[in-house]
C-alpha cells in the first residue's frame, strides 16, 4: 500500500489517483461505432451519390469503401483488445511506428472531432429553422452546446447512454426505409413493381466512367468517417477483450445493410436523373432521398419525421465530437505531447480541463464560421480530409503491430482477437485512403490554370499533419521504432 508520513508520525493513505471509468458495456460500444457511421453523409449526401455515378457505381463505391472500412476496424480491433487504451491509435502509432507519427496521428485526429463541434453546430440551426424559421442561431447553439457539454461531463457512461438512443433513432429510421422501400419496389406499396427500369435508364447502371466513380469514394468514405471511435471508447469499456471483438463483429455487418441495402432502395425507386438527388441539404431536407422514398410510400409527414432524424443525427455526432477530442487530448497529456493540465480526471473519470477545452474550441470555431462562411467550408473539408489520414494511420500501426508481434516470439494464439487477411487488410487500407487524399480535388490541377484555391480548400488538412509530423520529428529527433523495441505493455 502507497502511503504519505505525516510529521506528527501518523501514517495516512495516499489519495487514489483518479483514472477514466470503465463504464461502457458492449450495448454501447457497439452504438457508438453504429452511431459513428450512420449520419447525414447516409441521409443527405446518398441522393448525390446515385446522381452522380448511377445506382451501379454508387453501389459500387460504398460496398469497396465498406470493404476497407471493415479492414481499418478489423486492424484497430486486434490492437485496442490487447492494448485497451483511450489514447487508442495514437499511442499505437507512438509504439509501433514512431513517436513523431503518433504526436501527429493524435492532434490531426484531436483537431478533426474538435472542428466537427462547431460544424455540428452550425447543422443543427439550420434544421431548426425548419420548424422556427425566424429563431436565434445563438440560442439554439447555446443550448445544443450545454446539453452536449453536460452529456459528458456527468460521466463516459452517460455519454454511452445518449449516443445508444441517438444512434437506436438512426438504426429504427435505416430498417423502417429499407422495410418501407422493399414495399415499394415489390408493388406492395403504390400497387405497381418497380423492376429494373431506373437501371437501365439513361446511362445507367454507370454513369460518368471512373471520374464518377472515384468521386462517390471520396462521398463514402466521408460517410463512413467515426467507426473508429470504439477504439477510442475501448479504454473506458468494462471488458473490453469480450467487448471490442463484439462490437466490431456486429458492427460492419449492420453498417453494409444499412448503406448498401438504403443505396439500393433509393437507385431503385428514384432514377439517377432525378434532380432532387442533388438538391438535399440540412436547410433542403424535403428533398432528401429519404423523403422522397417515404412520401412516395404515402408518408405525409416525412419531412418533418426526416429532419427530426437528422437532428439526432448531428447531435449524436456532436456528442461523439466532444467525448473524441477530450479523451484524445487527455492521452496526449499522460504521454507528454500535451499540456500536462489536460491529464486532470474527477471523480467521476471525467478528464474535465480536456473537455472545458474542446467545449471553448467549438464555441471559437461555431463563431468564426457565422461571420465567414469560407472559414466553415474549409473547417469541413479539414475535417474530412484529418478523417483519412487517421485511417491511414492505423493501417500503418497495425502492420508494424503485427510485424513486432512476431518479430518479439509472441505466438499469434494469445492473440484475443485476430484481424482476418493480414497484411493484406492494411495495405489494402492504405493505398485505397491514399488515393482518395491524393485525389481529393484532382480536378483543381487539370484545367489550364490550378485552381490554388480549390486546392487549398481541399488538401488543407496535410500540412497540418505534416506540421505537427516533422515539427515533432526534428525537435525531439525521433526515429523508427525497431521492431524488437514495440511496447507492448499494458497496464490498466
Amino acid at each position: 500500500m502507497n502511503t504519505n508520513v505525516e510529521k506528527a508520525g501518523t501514517v495516512t493513505e495516499a489519495a487514489p489517483k483518479q483514472e477514466l471509468k470503465r463504464s461502457l458495456k458492449v450495448r454501447h460500444m457497439t452504438m457508438i461505432a453504429i452511431g459513428g457511421a450512420i449520419g447525414t453523409g447516409l441521409f443527405l449526401a446518398s441522393g448525390a451519390s446515385v446522381s452522380a455515378a448511377g445506382p451501379g457505381g454508387a453501389v459500387l463505391a460504398y460496398l469497396s469503401i465498406g470493404i476497407m472500412v471493415y479492414f481499418i476496424m478489423t486492424s484497430l480491433g486486434e490492437m485496442a483488445t490487447l492494448l485497451p487504451i483511450s489514447g487508442s491509435f495514437e499511442t499505437y502509432a507512438t509504439r509501433f511506428v514512431d513517436p513523431a507519427f503518433g504526436f501527429g496521428i493524435g492532434w490531426n485526429y484531436w483537431f478533426s472531432w474538435a472542428i466537427t463541434v462547431p460544424c455540428e453546430l452550425a447543422a443543427a440551426n439550420i434544421i431548426m429553422k425548419f420548424w422556427f424559421p425566424n429563431s436565434s442561431d445563438i440560442m439554439w447553439s447555446a443550448l445544443f452546446l450545454t446539453i452536449l457539454f453536460l452529456l459528458n461531463y456527468m460521466s463516459a457512461r452517460a455519454y454511452g447512454e445518449a449516443e445508444f438512443w441517438f444512434a437506436g433513432i438512426k438504426v429504427v429510421c435505416c430498417v423502417a426505409f429499407i422495410i418501407v422501400g422493399v414495399l415499394v419496389i415489390i408493388g406492395v406499396i403504390g400497387g405497381h413493381s418497380i423492376g429494373f427500369e431506373n437501371w437501365r435508364t439513361g446511362d445507367a447502371p454507370f454513369v460518368g466512367g471512373f471520374a464518377g466513380l472515384f468521386g462517390i469514394f471520396m462521398i463514402a468514405g466521408f460517410s463512413f468517417q467515426g467507426t473508429e471511435i470504439v477504439g477510442i471508447a475501448a479504454g473506458e469499456s468494462e471488458n473490453p477483450e469480450v467487448n471490442v471483438p463484439k462490437a466490431i463483429n456486429s458492427v460492419f455487418w449492420r453498417i453494409m445493410i444499412f448503406y448498401i441495402g438504403a443505396i439500393v432502395v433509393i437507385s431503385w425507386i428514384i432514377p439517377y436523373t432525378d434532380p432532387n438527388l442533388v438538391n438535399a441539404s440540412a436547410s433542403n431536407v424535403g428533398v432528401s432521398p429519404f423523403t422522397l422514398v417515404f412520401q412516395r410510400a404515402g408518408f405525409a409527414l416525412a419531412a418533418s419525421f426526416m429532419n427530426a432524424v437528422i437532428l439526432t443525427s448531428v447531435l449524436s455526432c456532436g456528442n461523439s465530437s466532444l467525448y473524441v477530442s477530450t479523451r484524445m487530448l487527455y492521452s496526449m497529456a499522460k504521454e507528454g505531447k500535451a499540456p500536462k493540465m489536460f491529464k486532470h480526471v474527477n471523480s467521476r473519470g471525467v478528464p474535465t480541463y480536456s473537455l472545458y477545452f474542446a467545449t471553448l474550441f467549438g464555441l471559437i470555431s461555431f463563431l468564426a464560421s457565422i461571420y465567414g462562411n469560407s472559414f466553415y467550408v474549409w473547417m469541413l473539408n479539414m475535417s474530412g480530409m484529418t478523417g483519412f489520414i487517421t485511417w491511414v494511420g492505423i493501417a500503418v500501426a497495425h502492420y508494424r503491430f503485427r510485424k513486432a508481434y512476431i518479430a518479439q516470439g509472441r505466438d499469434l494464439n494469445d492473440l484475443k482477437y485476430k484481424a482476418k487477411w493480414y497484411p493484406f487488410g492494411p495495405i489494402f487500407a492504405f493505398v485505397l485512403c491514399m488515393i482518395i487524399i491524393l485525389g481529393q480535388n484532382y480536378g483543381a490541377f487539370m484545367g489550364s490554370s490550378i485552381d490554388w484555391n480549390g486546392a487549398m480548400a481541399a488538401y488543407c488538412g496535410i500540412p497540418l499533419f505534416l506540421f505537427c509530423y516533422l515539427g515533432y520529428k526534428i525537435v525531439k529527433k525521433t526515429k523508427l521504432v525497431p521492431l524488437q523495441e514495440c511496447d507492448f505493455t499494458y497496464k490498466d
